[in-house]
């Protein structure tokens, strides 16, 4: 089936996901589009996920706050107006800074993170995480956490 036009109006949009601290709303999932997905990320200061990886290219636009931006060997302090593409297979990670945040993200064609958001949602409770339930959760989604000695990507 072709996919259709649409749009999502701000008082229409799904309920933010809560994903270890992040809000997410999913704006456009994979099935929408029939390819990449687009999400509105904020984050109160501090949140953000580890060092991770997966097999799906992940684009941010920052449009409020700082958001500290990590990949390879360098981290960033992206404010509003700032793009970060990262490849497939990057070890990345992200911080929000000490007021928070707000972020638009881009995943590639075929990319599975609206399911992983789904799933944290319904697994990890507010609060500080089950880290084994979140190593799980992450592995069968297709993350890899990275661990304190892994090379960046």
């Amino acid at each position: 089936m072709k996919p259709q036009p649409f749009a999502v109006m701000p008082d229409a949009h799904a309920r933010a996901l809560n994903v270890v601290g992040e809000k997410i709303t999913v704006l456009a999932s994979n099935a929408a589009t029939h390819g990449y997905e687009v999400f509105l990320q904020q984050g109160e200061a501090g949140s953000g996920p580890p060092p991770h990886s997966h097999d799906w290219d992940e684009s941010f636009y920052v449009t409020r706050g700082t958001i500290a931006i990590g990949y390879g060997d360098e981290v960033i302090t992206a404010t509003a107006g700032t793009f970060v593409h990262v490849p497939a297979g990057t070890v990345h990670h992200f911080q929000f800074g000490p007021a928070g945040g707000e972020m638009i993200s881009v995943t590639s064609h075929d990319g599975h993170a609206s399911h992983l958001f789904t799933r944290l949602d319904e697994e990890i409770p507010p609060g500080p995480p089950d880290i084994g339930k979140l190593l799980a959760v992450a592995q069968e989604c297709g993350v890899t956490i990275a661990g304190p000695d892994a090379p960046p990507a």
